[in-house]
């Protein structure tokens, strides 16, 4: 009944404390001396602490699947290493970040905004839906496993892959390419690659493939390795600035992590105008484009001379063109 459930807790909560007396400043262990396990469910413990702002035993029970005692051992190690960083609430029975809360953890923003949007687990059986409420655009075009597991196996390998490929320009075509690497350009995935027949590295569209299969016989050669991708392998710095036309330049210092008013990007060059083209930055030599969509001007378009995709981004003038119009 709830009073026995009561006395359990409270007896669980002078455990923690007694642990807690136990891993003293000078017996507590540090970080680096615990197993990655370990340090995966203090992590979730100050994950939870930090962005839910409460913490259960049963948190870490359901998330490890791991017996009561186990949680109980985890808190009490995590308060051992943090002592000031949870408060013990009675009427709830639960723990809360305290005021002096400082997180244990590195939490980068992307990685906690993913766990937040799509829940702590992949696997089907296992609850994951987002933690709190989010909302995300949602994904019009994803390939299928049974195409990307053989691309993925041919990248982690080093193989070819065969393949029949749908291209707008030659329509469908058997294709032998070496694929390199996954690319998310904001709008698809995309996978860069050496293609046998027209005998360059281009990007191809996993949804246009079928029938893939790897190649375990077919050597891959010299040239057909990721270090003779000129374009992939070329780095290029972009400096952007608020659009010289934008109303409110402060707020967009605000909304992206710029220095003395310039936000500096480094960026392989084959996926340039892939990025530029997703965050809208008008890359017209003279700042035309007109809209607040238009937040960041590439302050010198110049920076592109050479990506095989420049051409996408917004407003972009090849360098000849420029001098015809001057």
């Amino acid at each position: 009944d709830q009073r026995v459930f009561e006395m359990r807790f409270e007896r669980l909560h002078r455990y923690h404390s007694w642990m807690e007396s136990q891993n003293s400043p000078n017996t507590a262990p540090s970080l680096d001396a615990l197993t990655r396990i370990q340090r995966e469910r203090l992590s979730h413990i100050d994950f939870t602490l930090f962005f839910l702002g409460e913490l259960r035993r049963a948190d870490v029970i359901s998330k490890f699947e791991t017996a009561p005692a186990g949680a109980t051992r985890d808190i009490a190690m995590y308060r051992g290493l943090a002592p000031d960083n949870l408060d013990f609430d009675s009427a709830g029975k639960l723990y809360r970040p305290s005021s002096k809360f400082k997180p244990l953890f590195d939490h980068p923003p992307l990685r906690v905004l993913a766990t937040l949007s799509q829940g702590f687990s992949l696997v089907q059986d296992v609850a994951s839906s987002p933690v709190i409420p989010c909302e995300f655009p949602a994904t019009l075009s994803a390939p299928s496993v049974e195409v990307l597991a053989p691309i993925t196996r041919a990248i982690h390998r080093g193989k070819a892959v065969s393949l029949a490929y749908h291209s707008v320009s030659s329509g469908k075509t058997r294709r032998e390419i070496v694929p390199l690497a996954l690319v998310d350009n904001g709008v698809r995935w995309h996978v860069r690659a050496f293609d046998r027949l027209r005998n360059h590295f281009t990007d191809f569209v996993p949804t246009r493939m079928e029938d893939v299969e790897v190649l375990e016989t077919s050597p891959v050669g010299r040239e057909e390795r990721a270090d003779q991708d000129v374009q992939w392998s070329r780095i290029i710095e972009l400096k952007l600035v608020p659009h010289p036309n934008h109303p409110r330049p402060e707020i967009v210092q605000m909304d992206y992590p710029m220095q003395d008013g310039v936000f500096t990007v480094r960026v392989r060059s084959a996926n340039a105008g892939y990025m530029l083209r997703r965050w809208n930055v008008d890359c017209s030599p003279d700042h035309r484009l007109q809209g607040l969509e238009y937040a960041l001007w590439l302050q010198d378009p110049l920076s592109l001379y050479g990506s095989s995709n420049a051409t996408i981004a917004p407003g972009y003038e090849p360098p000849l063109k420029q001098e015809k119009l001057q």
